[in-house]
Order: C-alpha cells, then structure tokens, then sequence
C-alpha cells in the first residue's frame, strides 16, 4: 500500500467527515494521528501530538487571535460599532438604496475591528435588518447586503484568515494585513456600485430614508471618532513599523476597552461577556490550528503535495494558468466546506505547487482569503445566509441566497482584477 494511497484515502475520509458535520478540529485529529500511525508509527504519532500541541499554544504570534476577538467583541457589545453604521447612515441614507449602502459601509468598519465575518453579518443585521425594513426595503436585498456585506470582515485587516495563512504557510502577518487593505477597499467599493446599479433598474428595492441636517450628520461623525482612530492607530502602527501586529492588537483592544469604561458603555458584565465569548472563539481556531499541525505532517509524509505538484506542472499551464485552476478548486471547494477547514486541507498541497512556480505567496493569501469569502455565501453551505437568516426568520432562505447573488458575482468581478492586476495587493507591502 503505497503512501500516496494512504494519503488519498485520509483526505477523502477527512472530506466526508467535515461534510457530515464532524467538528473540523476533531476530524483533522483522527486523520492525522491514524494516518501518521499508519505512515510512521504509533510513537511518532504522539510524540508529535504532544510536541505540537505545546509548541503552538506557546506561540507568542498567536497572542493576535484571542486580542482582535477581544476587541471586536467589546466594540460590538458596547455600541461602538453602531456608531460606525449611524455615521455612513446620516450621510448617504437619505439617497435611493442608502440606508443598504450605509450598512456594507458599516460592514467594512465593523469588519476593521473585529476580523470576523460571522460576527459582522450577526451585529450588522441585527443592527440593519429592522432599520431596512422599517424604510420597505425589499427583503431580498437588504439580507443579501447583510451577508455579503459581512464578508468584508475577513479580508479587511485585521483578518483572522489571514493570521491562519500567515501561521500555516509561515508568512509575515503584518504585510499579509497590509495586502488586504486595498483590495478590501475595493471589494467595499464594488459593493456600493452593485448596489446603486440595482436600485437604479429597480427603484422600488431600495427607497429613501429620512433626510439628516448639518447637526445630526456631526452628531454621528463625532461618535464614530473613537471607532475609526483606533482603526488608524492599529493599522497606521503596522504600517509605520511602530507596532508589530500583536503589539498592535493589545493596543487596539486597550483602546477600545479603556474608551468603553470612560463613556461608562463597558460594565463588568457586559466584559465578561465579551471576554467569554472570546475565549469560547479562541479554543475553537486553537483546536483546528493544533489539529492542521497534526494533518499536514500526514500530508507531507504521504507525498501528496509532490504528486500534485508535478500533476500541474506536467500540465503545463504556466503561472498564471495553474493559478487560475488552483482558485477555481478553491471556488467549488467554498459550496461545501467551512473556511479554515478549506485552508487547513489544501495550504499543504497548493503551497508546494506556489512556491515552486514562483507565485508571490502575499498575493495568493489575499486571492485565497477572497475565495473564502466567496464561499462564505454560496450555496448550499454559505455560513454567513445562514446566519442572516438566524436574524431574518421571515425571509426565505431561497430570497437570501437570491439576494446576495449579485454581490457573489461582483466577488467574482474583484478577484478577476486582483488576479490580473497583483500590484493592488502587492503595493503596500512593498512600501513597508
């Protein structure tokens, strides 16, 4: 029984444990312990369950995870990032498909903070949903703003995908958060325009909301300050070299729990709350990192990577071709499979093939992380539909993936130009 057999075999039934709603940590534990018994033996395989274990819980870098959670939690628990959406609302909510506008503006803000898609799609609805359907916006797009519109919260930095990236590829987090902003922009922007273009065909999807006078748009803006100074704090330090990112996350999640206690908005239960959840949010990605240290030795050891990687490069593609299809894997992979499990499986097949081609891996962790985006809203899993729908009961599931349709294709639309124009990812970075 040859060792790529094996390792065929373990990620096939690794596939068909996470389809069957298997725990992503616990089924990339029995694959990969079983299939490094199989491999290498039983001692090796818990020698180096104990050895990673402790090796990546004691990773300082990982400090980043549990402090940005942190954060995102406590601007949303206290109102902070209310305060982001009444902003972009008093300023183009009165204009046809505002108040929609106004909520992927406040997505892309929440998302700064927070680094969670689930998160954004679960505050933000619950903060816009009514305000939309007060005004008669179709239901239809209102949740598929929502949705897509949450999205954001992955790619615009500080991502949590991109800290996963960055640890299983060994990639620096700090220039990995600073790809993603412009293409995180972009993405905002191309939102935007779905939008308008959607209310301009169709009027009635999205009509005006109320007018707001000088006083109540520097009503809002004022309390939105806070919000984006520590946005610009954390990212501006990254960027100038002052902060490395987990300095950068201690500090914004000081910030935002030092502004809470002043304007009196943070109590101790309202932080243990948050911090609760944080910890409930950090086990979980500690467990699938910890469990991706076991799968990918299995992997390695079954010289699946090598295979694939010769595969496509007898193919012939080129760069850019084998790019294409590797994220065209990723796309179909996204109906079926939750994020990180998608990272955690494939990083070690497609890195080797990256690399090897010469592919800029900064660039391909912001393509990927676009992929998993995408995947976020796409049927039939589509994790962020499923959470609007938690907040919208009476919307159909079927009107909410219909809704966010548009948006998947402008995902789409984005990514065809990030793919044929890289300096949008590779700039920044380069200018660190």
């Amino acid at each position: 029984m040859s060792s790529v057999f094996v390792g065929s075999v373990g990620l096939a039934l690794l596939l068909v444990l996470l389809l069957m709603r298997i725990p992503v940590a616990f089924a990339m534990f029995a694959v990969g312990f079983i299939g490094i018994w199989i491999l290498n033996g039983l001692q090796a395989a818990t020698g180096l369950l104990s050895s990673e274990t402790f090796a990546l819980a004691s990773n300082s870098e990982l400090i980043v995870v549990p402090l940005f959670i942190l954060m995102g939690n406590v601007a949303s628990a206290t109102g902070m990032s209310r305060k982001l959406y009444d902003a972009a609302y008093a300023t183009i909510g009165q204009v046809r498909g505002g108040l929609a506008s106004a909520t992927v503006i406040g997505c892309g803000g929440f998302a700064a903070l927070s680094g969670s898609s689930v998160a954004s799609a679960l505050t933000m609805g619950r903060t816009a949903l009514a305000e939309m359907d007060r005004f008669a916006y179709s239901p239809r797009l209102s949740t598929g703003v929502v949705a897509a519109g949450g999205t954001l919260g992955i790619l615009i930095p500080p991502s949590t995908g991109f800290v996963i990236y960055a640890i299983l590829t060994e990639q620096s987090i700090g220039r990995l958060f600073m790809a993603g902003i412009l293409p995180g922009i972009l993405l905002l922007t191309a939102f935007l325009l779905t939008i308008a273009l959607l209310c301009t065909l169709k009027p009635e999807l999205g009509p005006r909301g109320p007018k707001t006078n000088a006083r109540e748009k520097g009503r809002a803006f004022l309390g939105a300050v806070p919000i984006l100074a520590i946005v610009v704090i954390t990212i501006g330090g990254i960027y100038s070299g002052m902060f490395s990112p987990t300095e950068a996350a201690g500090v914004g999640a000081a910030l935002v729990i030092l502004i809470g206690a002043v304007t009196r908005t943070l109590t101790l239960r309202v932080f243990w709350d948050a911090a609760r959840s944080s910890i409930v949010t950090t086990a979980s990605v500690m467990l699938i990192l910890i469990a991706a240290h076991m799968i990918n030795p299995f992997v390695a050891l079954s010289h699946l990577p090598a295979e694939v990687s010769r595969l496509l490069v007898a193919l012939d593609f080129g760069p850019f071709g084998t790019l294409v299809v590797i994220l065209a894997i990723y796309l179909v992979l996204g109906c079926f499979l939750e994020g990180l499990a998608m990272l955690v499986l494939t990083l070690p097949i497609f890195m080797p093939v990256v690399l090897q081609l010469g592919i800029d891996p900064i660039w391909f962790g912001v393509l990927v992380v676009l992929t998993l985006e995408m995947g976020l809203i796409s049927p039939p899993v589509g994790i962020n539909v499923f959470i609007v729908k938690s907040v919208a009961r009476n919307v159909e599931l079927l009107d909410i993936f219909r809704g966010v349709l548009p948006f998947w294709l402008a995902m789409l639309l984005t990514l065809a130009l990030l793919v044929a124009v890289p300096s949008l990812s590779l700039w920044l970075p380069s200018m660190m």
